[in-house]
């Protein structure tokens, strides 16, 4: 990954979109605003936080920073769904979190090694010829075919879980035709949640789904609207996190030289690969924090319910954490990268989306002995709009060992 040209120019009003440039501009922006104005107001009146330590920070002071962005913001008019973690605030937060933590465990997720191998082996023993769009034949689908396997979904309707969740992510809501489409998602999404959680409450099935519902911790239960949220934010967010990791590990094994003949040779490296993959390319822009006081964050004040936006992308590339913080080199320290985010919030998903990003892309290098970026189809990444660092299509040439 090449050293960025410092940014020249007045100052841009806007984060530049990724674009085709893939990026470049966008973390220009960001390394000129972690310089010059690590608290900048938007002409929404929104503030965006762009250094590490201001990051870090804030996420790790939930009693100072709410995440319940949908009460504060609407004046306690609105409420997040119930099994919402992200949008959760202690105490309710914490108890929903042991909850959830007891039965989506460590020993869960490495359980689940021989069906995520064999899912994904099935993907690709799918794919014919030597050129195919990662995402959209093997990216997309390997993630939702997993939860929804975990969650007891039949097969059969696993095409319905991917098209949900398509839409959660691409739809653009802002439109009437994304508002109107968003909408019915969700209910179709929850009202089929719902069903099976009703099924699960009247006899026991060998799922996450039944085990959610049976989970107890100091005579405490999840609820329908708890379980039901909990399952359609780990098809979101399970789906994000593991198809970009895997669409930003392939982009940057084809843009490090050498670097896909050492994966293949010395796979122990695939580890800290997948962290400075996570680190350069973290799967969501930012998080969204409400002070519930007035603050001070750099020197900057910001009142009490102002909508705060966390930088990860800017966090993870702080050249006063991370030296030559735009060249990509495995095996760095790590330890601070904010990828999946910090404190109370990290993301319970995280083991599993690094476990199907590396049997994935192990698989892969079985598989093949070349893997290169389609340079005569276009790249498409997510605008800025969707929160997501990747790619909606990587089109791959392979040649097959």
């Amino acid at each position: 990954m090449t050293a960025l040209p410092a940014p020249a120019g007045p100052e841009v009003a806007a984060p530049p979109e990724v674009g085709l440039d893939g990026g470049s501009s966008l973390l220009a922006w960001l390394r000129r605003m972690r310089d010059e104005q690590p608290v900048w107001r938007d002409p929404a009146g929104r503030y965006h936080v762009f250094r590490h330590e201001d990051v870090q920070r804030i996420t790790a002071d939930p009693a100072a920073y709410s995440s319940d962005t949908v009460t504060r913001l609407s004046g306690g008019e609105r409420q997040p769904p119930g099994g919402t973690l992200l949008l959760l605030d202690p105490p309710r937060h914490g108890k929903l979190r042991r909850l959830v933590s007891k039965v989506f465990t460590a020993k869960m997720i490495n359980e689940l090694t021989p069906r995520i191998t064999e899912v994904a082996t099935e993907l690709l023993d799918g794919l014919d010829g030597d050129r195919f769009d990662l995402v959209e034949a093997f990216a997309n689908p390997l993630p939702v075919i997993v939860i929804s396997s975990m969650l007891g979904v039949p097969p059969s309707d696993h095409p319905l879980f991917q098209v949900w969740a398509d839409n959660l992510l691409t739809v653009d809501w802002e439109t009437p035709e994304g508002a109107e489409v968003m909408g019915r998602t969700v209910q179709e999404l929850d009202a089929y949640l719902r069903r099976h959680v009703a099924e699960r409450r009247a006899r026991e099935y060998d799922d996450l789904m039944s085990l959610l519902v049976r989970a107890e911790v100091d005579g405490e239960s999840l609820n329908d609207d708890d379980v039901v949220s909990f399952a359609a934010l780990l098809l979101l967010a399970g789906h994000v996190t593991t198809a970009v990791l895997l669409g930003n590990m392939l982009l940057t094994l084809d843009q490090e030289e050498g670097l896909l003949s050492e994966l293949r040779a010395d796979r122990a490296r695939i580890t800290p690969f997948t962290e400075e993959v996570l680190r350069c390319r973290p799967p969501f822009l930012k998080i969204e924090r409400v002070p519930t006081a007035p603050v001070e964050i750099a020197g900057e004040k910001v009142p009490e319910n102002a909508m705060v936006y966390l930088w990860l992308l800017s966090a993870n590339r702080d050249e006063r954490v991370f030296p030559d913080p735009d060249r990509f080199v495995p095996g760095r320290s790590n330890a601070k990268q904010l990828a999946f985010g910090h404190g109370i919030h990290y993301c319970l998903g995280a083991p599993l989306a690094r476990m199907e990003g590396q049997i994935a892309l192990n698989l892969m290098l079985d598989r093949y002995v070349d893997i290169r970026v389609d340079r005569d189809a276009p790249l498409s990444y997510f605008d800025n709009r969707v929160n997501v660092f990747g790619l909606r299509r990587l089109p791959l040439t392979v040649r097959r060992a």
